[in-house]
């Protein structure tokens, strides 16, 4: 474990573990590199190196009031890989995450860095309805989000798990741990931050970074996501990428990399090998 300054004076976290070809996660709104425990603990096991961070103002971070948005998360993910002469990487994302692993492979994949990508759940190409994304999800949806975490985050951080992890559907197997993290996590983050990242997962534009990338991507999405609906992101990113794969799974939720992980790495898995 350990921090780099990136070049506006932010302290990014990071947990680097093992040895062997490197895969580098990528967390979700308002997480942080935790939430990867179980897919950390499994590469790892399997002879991979394992990288994780804190996006700016999440997690062990500094609590920016500053660059949260895209752009500049993907510049600290940049400065990273090069802190850690990152070569043939596989960058993995969850939700916002995959945003930031688009753009970055995008636009810092070259020279060799990059080799494979994976998009969980994630954000891309848009989720915001407007002209050229007419089946998307209204702006007061956002701006809802945005009202309770600057008003009502505590509360707010401990109902939201429930859709997260599909803890609402009949038969669910509801773990109260499980949703006491995704809590812990959150409350570790700084509350402007997270403000800030709800127009960063919810307005950025992926189109072009998905046009862009030239290396394998794999595409995971749940079909009873109910943060991140399935039909409009992950459906679309696929049709957009040059060399992507599709998988999406009935009756899985928007955390499914915590509650389906036996079945999520090993698609990862077969994916990397393959």
């Amino acid at each position: 474990m350990g921090k780099i300054i990136v070049k506006d004076g932010t302290e990014i976290y990071y947990k680097d573990w093992g040895t062997g070809q490197p895969i580098v996660f990528h967390h979700g709104w308002p997480l942080s590199s935790d939430d990867w425990d179980l897919q950390m603990m499994f590469f790892l096991e399997k002879g991979y190196r394992v990288i994780a961070h804190d996006r700016r103002g999440h997690g062990r971070s500094t609590q920016t009031a500053t660059g949260n948005e895209m752009d500049t998360y993907v510049a600290d993910v940049a400065e990273l890989t090069k802190a850690l002469d990152l070569k043939d990487a596989i960058h993995i994302g969850h939700s916002t995450g995959g945003g930031e692993v688009i753009r970055y492979v995008a636009k810092h994949g070259g020279n060799g860095r990059v080799a494979k990508a994976v998009l969980i759940s994630a954000v891309t190409p848009i989720m915001v309805k407007n002209d050229n994304n007419p089946d998307g999800v209204p702006l007061s949806v956002f701006d809802e989000i945005r009202e309770n975490t600057a008003t009502n985050r505590t509360q707010y951080f401990h109902d939201f798990p429930t859709p997260f992890f599909g803890y609402n559907r009949e038969g669910a197997d509801v773990k109260q741990g499980v949703k006491d993290n995704w809590w812990r996590q959150g409350m570790m983050g700084g509350i402007k931050a997270h403000y800030d990242c709800v127009k960063a997962f919810s307005e950025t534009d992926f189109t072009e970074d998905l046009k862009a990338v030239e290396v394998p991507v794999l595409v995971l999405h749940g079909e009873d996501d109910q943060i991140v609906p399935y039909k409009t992101t992950a459906l679309a990113a696929a049709k957009l990428l040059k060399n992507g794969k599709l998988i999406t799974y009935p009756g899985f939720p928007h955390g499914m990399p915590t509650t389906e992980a036996a079945t999520i790495n090993k698609d990862i898995l077969a994916f990397i090998k393959g």
